[in-house]
């Protein structure tokens, strides 16, 4: 996906959002669920002005960081490399928070269902896409497994991310998985990704150790 395909999919989105909004605005309540429990109970709220049009502002304010990264990253060249899969990456982000935004709507205009399981697969197909993405990731400041560790050294980079993206494919497969047991939802999809993270970081320390110890003294 090219840089000017994934900016029109996210102003458009942004553009649907807002016609969507102004439609909706003066036959939604004040306050709108903004938080669902364990339970599928909703237990948090925001004000309405600010549940409809704040995923139009994080997109706005995402898609210049997407623009800016590139240019002011010290490894910008390296961004380069995998462009193609950081776009289709962010373009999959931008339709997951559409898609947050389109439950919380749907759950106002009276359409009630599990959150969670409604949330959670999609959640998944994101974790997964991540995997993907680090699999062609180059060491860069921006994007990826960055510890002081995998920046330092081009083969620990690439080392971890190999490994990290191998762990988040499988850590969204069992989110997706998850929508069987509906009880356990969430820390079915929660705990691999946390512990696929703590992992990597770990993994990326331990193999910096290794290549110092087998680099030759002088």
């Amino acid at each position: 996906m090219s840089t000017k395909a994934t900016i029109i999919i996210a102003l458009l989105f942004v553009i649907l959002a807002v016609v969507i909004n102004i439609y909706l605005y003066p036959i939604l309540p004040d306050q709108l669920a903004s938080h669902w429990n364990t339970q599928n109970q909703a237990d948090g709220y925001m004000s309405k002005f600010w549940a409809l049009f704040l995923m139009p502002i994080i997109t706005m304010v995402m898609l210049v960081l997407f623009l800016a990264i590139p240019k002011i990253d010290p490894l910008k060249n390296n961004i380069q490399k995998f462009r193609r899969y950081f776009n289709e990456f962010f373009a999959l982000l931008i339709l997951f928070l559409f898609y947050i935004y389109g439950l919380t709507i749907t759950w106002h205009l009276g359409i009630k269902f599990n959150m969670s399981q409604a949330l959670v697969p999609a959640l998944g197909i994101l974790f997964f896409y991540i995997g993907v993405l680090l699999k062609y990731v180059k060491r860069n400041w921006f994007i990826g497994i960055r510890t002081p560790w995998t920046l330092s050294s081009d083969k620990v980079w690439e080392k971890t991310h190999n490994l990290g993206g191998k762990l988040f494919k499988i850590s969204g497969i069992i989110a997706i998985l998850g929508i069987l047991f509906p009880n356990e939802l969430i820390y079915i999809a929660i705990a691999p990704i946390f512990l696929s993270s703590v992992y990597t970081i770990i993994y990326s320390y331990l193999e910096h150790k290794k290549l110092k110890i087998n680099e030759p003294s002088n």
